[in-house]
C-alpha cells in the first residue's frame, strides 16, 4: 500500500450536514457513488471539503456528509439534512490506494504509524496525534482515499510570530530561523548571500557559481510522499557539505539548491558536478526511480562580475535544460548575458520605438511560376532603430514573442498594410493579397478575431486580400482552440497559410484538420535542389510534399528560390508560387507599389 503524507492542517469550528448510513452505503461510497442529497452539496459555496465519511465521537457510527462553514448570508445550508457543530481542530492528511479497507482500526494503526516517523517540519508549531479525536474523516477520490485524522496542538510559537513577539524567542532560534532550512538544517539563500557580498571574510578569493534543481520533484512528492521527498533533499545538502569542491552551499526554496565552487577548467567542473549528480540520482524508496538535474552553471569571471545577483545568470542557464529525462548542465556564457540585457532593454524602449514609428514594414513580392507574374506578397517588420541602422528580425522578433509585445507588432504590420490597400484601391490600382504574420501566442486572446476585423474594417479593406500567415514550427498547446480560431477567420474571407512546412511540428493529420489556403514549403526544402550536393531522397519528399498539397486542395508556394535552375525544377515538380530573392528581395512599401502597381 503506497502511503503520501500530504499535510497537516487546521479547520476552524463548523457544522457537518449528513445522513445516516448503512454498510451498502458506505461500500457504495467508497466505489464513487454519494447518496443524492449530499451529491447536490459537493460543489457549494462555503464548504470546506469535499463529502465525505465522518468518524464523529458522539455518534453512534460513521456518517456520510459535508462541512460547511458557519453563520454565513451567503450560504444556502442544506434544510433537509441532519447537522452536528464540529470544533476547531488540526488535522494529518494522508492518501491512500482505493482498494484498502477502510474501518477506525485500520486508521487508527495507520497514524499511529506515521505519528512515529511523521517529519513534517513545522516552523512555528508541534503536533502529535488525538489519543481520542472529535472527528475522523474520510474522503475518495479518483483511485485514491484521502484520510484525515484529528491531531492535538502541543507546542504553539505562530502566535508570537503573528504579535512580533521576539522576546519570545532566543537568539539562536531567531538565527536558525533566519538563515537555515528547517527541512534539511542546510544553510538557506540568506546565509549564502553574504558569501556572494564579502567571500574575503572566509578567504574565498573567486568562485564559480551554480543553481540546480531536480527534474520532476512533484512525482517523487505525490507518488512516493513528502517524508521520501524530504529524505530525498537532506541526501542532497548531505552531499554539497562533503564535496571537496564546494565552497557553501544554501536550499533556496523547494527543491532549488545554490553552489559557491572551487573555479576550475570547464570539462573538470561539468565533469565533477556530472559524478556529484550521479551519486544522488537514486530514490532510496524505489531503486528503479533515477533521479535528474538541471543545473546552471556560472564561470568564476561571469560569477564574479555578477555579485550578489550571480543567481539570475545561473537559472538563465539552468532555463536553458528542457530535456525530460537525464542530468543537463549547461555552463552560462557572455552571449547569454549580452542577450538578457538586450532583451530587457527593448522591451522598456518599444513602446518609444513604436511611438517614434521606427517600425517599418516591407513587401516581398510573390510570382506565379507559370506566368512569373506578381500574385501579391508577403509583409516583413523591419525595424529602423532609432532612425540610425535597420535591424534583423531575428534581433527582436524572439524577445517580443517571449513577454507578448508581438501582439503589438503584428497589429501594427496589418494596419499599415491596410492604410497602404485603402490608398491603392481610392487610386485604382490593382490590388492582390498580402500576408500578415499571426503569432500562435495571441491564440489565447480572446477578443483576437474582434481585434483583426476591426483593423481590416476601419480601412474598407475587403477580406479576402488578407492572408493570415501562421508559423508552423511555434508550438501551441491547445490545438483545438486554435483550429476554431482559424476556421473562423476563414470563415470572415480572410486567407489562411502555414508558414515554414516541415520544420517544426507539423504531422500529416494536423495538415487534414487546419483551414489553410496555402501551404509555405520552407527555403530549408529548396535549398537542397539544384546544387551539387542534390539527394534523390530530397527531391523525392519534396515531389510528394507538393502532391498531398495540391490534392488536399492547398496552394503550393515555395520559399527562398535564388537561382534559376531552382525555378525550373520547383516548375517541373508541379509548385504554383515562388516567393525568393531570385524575382525579388523584401522592397519598401513605396518601392512595392512602383515596381507592381
Amino acid at each position: 500500500m503506497t502511503i503520501n503524507k500530504l499535510s497537516q492542517l487546521y479547520k476552524p469550528k463548523r457544522t457537518l450536514y449528513y445522513v445516516d448510513t448503512s454498510e451498502e452505503d458506505i461500500q457504495s461510497f467508497y466505489k464513487g457513488v454519494l447518496p443524492p442529497s449530499v451529491e447536490k452539496y459537493a460543489d457549494a459555496f462555503g464548504t470546506y471539503d469535499s463529502p465525505g465519511v465522518f468518524f464523529v465521537r458522539h455518534l453512534p457510527k460513521e456518517v456520510i456528509g459535508i462541512e460547511f462553514r458557519n453563520s454565513d448570508p451567503h450560504i444556502e445550508y442544506p434544510t433537509e439534512l441532519k447537522s452536528i457543530e464540529l470544533d476547531a481542530a488540526f488535522f494529518y492528511s494522508v492518501e491512500i490506494d482505493d482498494d484498502a479497507k477502510i474501518d477506525l482500526p485500520f486508521i487508527r494503526d495507520l497514524f499511529e504509524e506515521i505519528a512515529g516517523e511523521d517529519n513534517a517540519h513545522r516552523p512555528y508549531s508541534d503536533l502529535c496525534i488525538e489519543e481520542e479525536p472529535e472527528v475522523i474523516s474520510v474522503f475518495h477520490g479518483y483511485k485514491k482515499i484521502r484520510i484525515l485524522h484529528e491531531w492535538k496542538l502541543y507546542s504553539d510559537k505562530a502566535i508570537h510570530v503573528m504579535n512580533d513577539d521576539h522576546d519570545k524567542f532566543p537568539k539562536e532560534d531567531l538565527f536558525r530561523l533566519a538563515f537555515t532550512d528547517l527541512i534539511t538544517g542546510n544553510y538557506n539563500w540568506s546565509h549564502l548571500e553574504a558569501f556572494l557580498e564579502v567571500p574575503g571574510d572566509r578567504g574565498i578569493k573567486d568562485y564559480a557559481f551554480a543553481h540546480f534543481d531536480i527534474k520532476q520533484f512533484r512525482v517523487i512528492n505525490e507518488a512516493y510522499g513528502h517524508i521520501a521527498a524530504n529524505k530525498v533533499l537532506s541526501n542532497i545538502v548531505k552531499a554539497m557539505n562533503e564535496a571537496d569542491f564546494v565552497y557553501a552551499s544554501a536550499r533556496c526554496h523547494n527543491d532549488n539548491f545554490a553552489m559557491l565552487l572551487r573555479d576550475m577548467p570547464e570539462p573538470e567542473l561539468k565533469q565533477k558536478l556530472q559524478d556529484f549528480f550521479e551519486e544522488n540520482s537514486v530514490l532510496e524508496e524505489d531503486p528503479y526511480y533515477r533521479i535528474y538535474y538541471k543545473c546552471g552553471v556560472v564561470p568564476m569571471r561571469r560569477a564574479m562580475l555578477s555579485g550578489n545577483r550571480v543567481a539570475d545568470a545561473a537559472k538563465m542557464a539552468q532555463a536553458l535544460c528542457t530535456g525530460q529525462t537525464g542530468t543537463e548542465i549547461i555552463f552560462y556564457t557572455d552571449k547569454m548575458h549580452d542577450d538578457l540585457s538586450w532583451g530587457n532593454y527593448i522591451k522598456a524602449y518599444v513602446e518609444t520605438a513604436l511611438e517614434r514609428d521606427e517600425f517599418v514594414v516591407y513587401l516581398q513580392p510573390k510570382f506565379d511560376i507559370k506566368t512569373e507574374r506578381i500574385k501579391g506578397a508577403e509583409a516583413l517588420i523591419r525595424w529602423n532603430y532609432r532612425n540610425r541602422e535597420f535591424l534583423s528580425p531575428g534581433r527582436f522578433i524572439p524577445y517580443f514573442e517571449k513577454d507578448g509585445t508581438i501582439a503589438k507588432i503584428d497589429d501594427l504590420v496589418l494596419e499599415k498594410i491596410c492604410k497602404a490597400m485603402e490608398r491603392w484601391k481610392n487610386e485604382g490600382k490593382p490590388l492582390f493579397p498580402i500576408s500578415v504574420n499571426l503569432s500562435r501566442s495571441r491564440m489565447y486572446d480572446e477578443n483576437l478575431i474582434d481585434k483583426l476585423v476591426g483593423i481590416v474594417d476601419s480601412y474598407g479593406v475587403d477580406h479576402h486580400l488578407i492572408d493570415f500567415e501562421l508559423t508552423e514550427s511555434a508550438t501551441y498547446d491547445n490545438m483545438e482552440h486554435m483550429l476554431a480560431v482559424l476556421q473562423e477567420l476563414r470563415d470572415r474571407g480572410f486567407k489562411i497559410s502555414m508558414d515554414d512546412f516541415g520544420t517544426g511540428y507539423s504531422s500529416l493529420s494536423l495538415l487534414t484538420q487546419m483551414p489553410i489556403d496555402t501551404l509555405k514549403i520552407d527555403k530549408s526544402f529548396v535549398d537542397t535542389i539544384a546544387d551539387d550536393s542534390e539527394r534523390n531522397e530530397d527531391i523525392i519528399v519534396l515531389r510528394h510534399i507538393i502532391t498531398l498539397a495540391k490534392e488536399l486542395g492547398f496552394v503550393c508556394l515555395a520559399e527562398g528560390a535564388e537561382r534559376r535552375i531552382q525555378i525550373d525544377r520547383l516548375r517541373g515538380l508541379g509548385c504554383e508560387i515562388i516567393q525568393g530573392y531570385y524575382y525579388s528581395k523584401p522592397i519598401p512599401i513605396d518601392e512595392y507599389e512602383e515596381k507592381y502597381l
